[in-house]
Parts: C-alpha cells; sequence; structure tokens
C-alpha cells in the first residue's frame, strides 16, 4: 500500500478555492433578489421558531411548577407513613423523596399502575447513586422549583421543605412531556418552514422574473445596437425601450436611453451626410481635375520635343512640370479610385492568377529598388481568386513600393504567397527599421505619411495602403500588419 502523505499548502488553498467557488453568491441581480429574500425568509423564520420554542418551553415549565406548588409534598411526605401515602391527588411521574442527613432515606415513583396505593412494587422506589444524592441534597429547601438532571429519571423540575421530623421533603414532577412537546412542535416548525422556503424560493423566482422583465428589455435593447456597426456608413437606429413610464425608475431608464438613441441617430445621420458630400467632393474634384491635369503634361511634353532651341533652365522647368503633372496626375487616380471604392460601386469579377500576379510585381519591384534583397515565396499550384485583377496587381504593388520606399538599401523584403482551401494569404515583409508603435494603428488611414521629409523626397501621397485597404474589403478580404523594431509584416486575406 501506498504511503500516504498529510495534504500540503497548495493542495490546502486549491480546496479552499473550491470551498470558496462553491459558497460563492450569484452574481445576476435576479439571483441576488432571490437570495437576499429567502436569506431574510429563514432569519425571519429562525427567529420566529426560537421564540415560539422558548415561550413554549417556558409555559409549560410554568404549569409544571404550578402543580408542584398544588402537591405540596404530600407525596414525599407520605412515604414514611403507615398508609404508604395517598397517590389520589399525584399525577404519573411525580417524584418523592425524604432526605434525612443528606441520604435518601426514601423514594418513590408515581407511575399510574394500580399498586401505587399500597406503596408500590419495588420498580416504583429507585436508587440514587452518591451522584445524584449529592444533587438532591444541594437543594435549596423552601425555594423555588429547580430544574435537574437525576441519572436515569431524566430532567426533574424539584422542590424542597422541611418535613414534620426534622427531614428534608423533595418533590419533582418530570419534564419528559415538557421536552416531547417541544421537540415536536420544533419539528413541525422545520417542517413547516422548510415547506415555505421552497414555495418562496419558486414563487420569489417567478415574481423576480416577472417584475425584471422591463430591464431585460432594456438590456436587450442596448445589447442589440452594440451589435450594429457604426463605425461607418449608414446607420438607422430603430431599436427602442418599449418601457418609458417616467413613473417607473425602470421607465425612466427607458426613457433616458431612448433620447439617447435619438440623438445618436442624429449625429450618425449628420456624420453620414458630411462623410457622403465629402467624399462627392473629393469624385468630382478628383474627375474634374484629370483633364487640367492631362493638358499641362501635354503641353510639356509638346514644348520639350519642340525643335526650336529653348535655353536649358526653360527645359528644366519645363522637364519639372511634367514630373509634377504626372505625380499629381496618379494623386487624382488615386483620389478618384478611393471615391469609387467608398461609393460601393463594383469591382470586375474575373479569375486571376495572383502567382502571376505576385510574379510581375516583384520583377517590377527589382528593376525600380536594385539596392533591395528581393524574395518570392510561392506555391507549386497556382492560385487562383476571383476579383479585380487590376486593383489586386495594385494592392500587391502598393505594399512593395511601400517596403522600399520606406526602408534603406540593402534591406530584405519577401512576398510570401500561402493558399488554404477557403482563403489566400498574401504577406510582404522586410527587415526594415519598423513602423513607430504610435503610427501603427493610422497606417491605413488616408494621407498618413511616416515622415513628411522623407514622403515628399520619394513622392509618397500616403494614400498607397488606404488603396490597400480599400480594395481588400471591396474583395471580402482583411488586410492587418505587425511591426517591431528589425520586422514589419503586412498580411492580405482574400476569400477563394
Amino acid at each position: 500500500m501506498p504511503e500516504q502523505h498529510p495534504p500540503g499548502p497548495e493542495s490546502r488553498r486549491r480546496w479552499f478555492v473550491r470551498r470558496r467557488w462553491f459558497v460563492r453568491p450569484p452574481r445576476t441581480l435576479r439571483g441576488r433578489l432571490v437570495a437576499g429574500l429567502l436569506a431574510l425568509l429563514a432569519l425571519a423564520s429562525t427567529a420566529m421558531g426560537l421564540v415560539t420554542v422558548s415561550e413554549l418551553h417556558s409555559f409549560l415549565v410554568a404549569k409544571v411548577d404550578q402543580q408542584l406548588a398544588e402537591t405540596g409534598g404530600r407525596y414525599a411526605a407520605s412515604l414514611d407513613s403507615v398508609r404508604h401515602g395517598d397517590t389520589r391527588a399525584q399525577s404519573t411521574g411525580t417524584l418523592g423523596v425524604t432526605l434525612q442527613g443528606g441520604r435518601v432515606t426514601g423514594a418513590g415513583v408515581v407511575d399510574g399502575d394500580a399498586d401505587d396505593r399500597a406503596g408500590g412494587d419495588p420498580d416504583d422506589h429507585p436508587a440514587f447513586g452518591p451522584t445524584t444524592q449529592a444533587v438532591l441534597a444541594a437543594l435549596p429547601i423552601g425555594g423555588g422549583p429547580v430544574t435537574r438532571h437525576l441519572g436515569a429519571l431524566g430532567e426533574y423540575r424539584l422542590v424542597a421543605q422541611h418535613g414534620a421530623e426534622g427531614e428534608t421533603l423533595v418533590t419533582g414532577l418530570p419534564l419528559t412531556q415538557v421536552d416531547g412537546t417541544v421537540h415536536r412542535l420544533l419539528l413541525v416548525e422545520l417542517l413547516v418552514f422548510a415547506g415555505l422556503f421552497a414555495l418562496t424560493a419558486a414563487g420569489g423566482t417567478f415574481w423576480v422574473r416577472l417584475a425584471l422583465r422591463p430591464l431585460e428589455r432594456v438590456t436587450r435593447t442596448a445589447e442589440q445596437v452594440s451589435a450594429l456597426p457604426l463605425a461607418s456608413g449608414e446607420v438607422t437606429l430603430r431599436e427602442r425601450v418599449p418601457d418609458a413610464d417616467p413613473q417607473t425608475e425602470v421607465g425612466r431608464v427607458g426613457l433616458a436611453l431612448n433620447l439617447m438613441l435619438g440623438h445618436v441617430e442624429d449625429a450618425l445621420a449628420q456624420r453620414q451626410s458630411v462623410e457622403e458630400r465629402l467624399r462627392g467632393f473629393a469624385a468630382d474634384a478628383s474627375h474634374e481635375l484629370r483633364t487640367p491635369v492631362a493638358a499641362i503634361r501635354g503641353h510639356a511634353e509638346l514644348a520639350l520635343r519642340s525643335p526650336e532651341p529653348t535655353p536649358e533652365s526653360v527645359r528644366h522647368s519645363l522637364r519639372r512640370i511634367e514630373a509634377e503633372s504626372q505625380r499629381m496626375g496618379a494623386i487624382v487616380e488615386d483620389l478618384l479610385l478611393l471615391a469609387r471604392l467608398d461609393a460601393g460601386r463594383p469591382l470586375a469579377r474575373e479569375e486571376v492568377d495572383v502567382t502571376r500576379l505576385a510574379l510581375d510585381c516583384v520583377t517590377d519591384a527589382r528593376a525600380a529598388g536594385p539596392d533591395h534583397r528581393w524574395q518570392l515565396e510561392l506555391p507549386e499550384e497556382p492560385v487562383l481568386v476571383t476579383g479585380d485583377a487590376d486593383r489586386l496587381r495594385q494592392v500587391v504593388a502598393n505594399l512593395l513600393a511601400n517596403a522600399r520606399v520606406h526602408t534603406p538599401a540593402g534591406t530584405r523584403v519577401s512576398l510570401a504567397l500561402r493558399a488554404t482551401p477557403d482563403r489566400v494569404r498574401l504577406t510582404v515583409s522586410d527587415t526594415g527599421p519598423g513602423i513607430p508603435p504610435d503610427l501603427t494603428p493610422h497606417v491605413f488611414e488616408r494621407f498618413t505619411r511616416g515622415d513628411r521629409a522623407r514622403s515628399r523626397a520619394t513622392g509618397s501621397t500616403g494614400l498607397g495602403l488606404s488603396i490597400v485597404e480599400a480594395v481588400a474589403t471591396a474583395h471580402g478580404g482583411t488586410v492587418t500588419v505587425d511591426s517591431e523594431p528589425g520586422r514589419t509584416v503586412f498580411e492580405v486575406v482574400l476569400p477563394v
């Protein structure tokens, strides 16, 4: 048999935690109300039971004392008479004892038999041991009744008085009936209180549930509102709390919540209106700017092709005009694309070979950034998705350009493509300095730049990652970023 060791501190702690969890009070308002109601009922029932039991015990003992007073020690005095006592007036269980010099000289108990009038049989004359005789001898003579335990006879109410011949007469009545009555009452009260406790638990649970229904409706309305996408887009808050009676506590809460929902709906409607106007303005402005930008670029190219001699300073200015017009044209196209995506215009839906697309984009990026180290990880089988090939190509190109522009020469940039039965994951990672932590949550916002001076030098507009997120979302996918010094990872997930 393996040796058993006493439980250590860790096991005792686990037992205490389990024990504490077992007695942990309920956390819901309904549970707390029901538990409080049952606790109050238990306290009231306990107090009522203790009071009734105590009062009944006192009343029955007083009745016993009254019988002792009426007996007056006649039975104890008759124990030594010739007639062996007249027990007609004695109650069953009456005890009579005579003491001489602290020793019992006679004792008798009325047990209700016919031989009580003849002095009783030997069973009616108990023998007391030294302990019981000492208890009897210590009784106050001439005082009131007291309760003493007399060994096998049980508890008695006893009264002691002087006899006619100098002896001490002790008369007592048993408390057996008193204890039995009190115990029976206690049992009845326990059964009644248990039944009331069960009925109160069931009825209280039903009543509390019924009373808290308005609060549950308020909670349900709040949960429905919290589940709505309120961050963007047109939002209509039709949910309202049906309980809005200002005369009740829950009604006042419902009324306040309804007013708050109305204000939130108005604010969201105004926000949506402003956003729509801004999108419309961006789309109109982008569309209107395309023509003059194209004209400026065309005239600059035409002037540069002129065979007539032109001063070098003028040709330099024309080249700058051409370069800036190209840059402005790219910004206009990006803004117009974002405006179309914001407006929810459908994209082309065709089968796109993402493997070929990734290979072409890495080739272009290697030509644009020969100082970087480019890596490509492709699966053996072609990866196909359904979407807009031009927009998906722009996503990959923007991610690679972002890694090239914002990392120093010699940085390793990797593009990995992985396919699952229902998802395609395209990952662009680099070993550059990383994105500042305060900028990471805002990298997909429009016109966000990590370094304004560097962005202007490299021609960044702050729209590339915004286009990546917009195109990925339009295809039902997502884009995430994880950056730390020495490692930055952009991951685009698209449904197959």
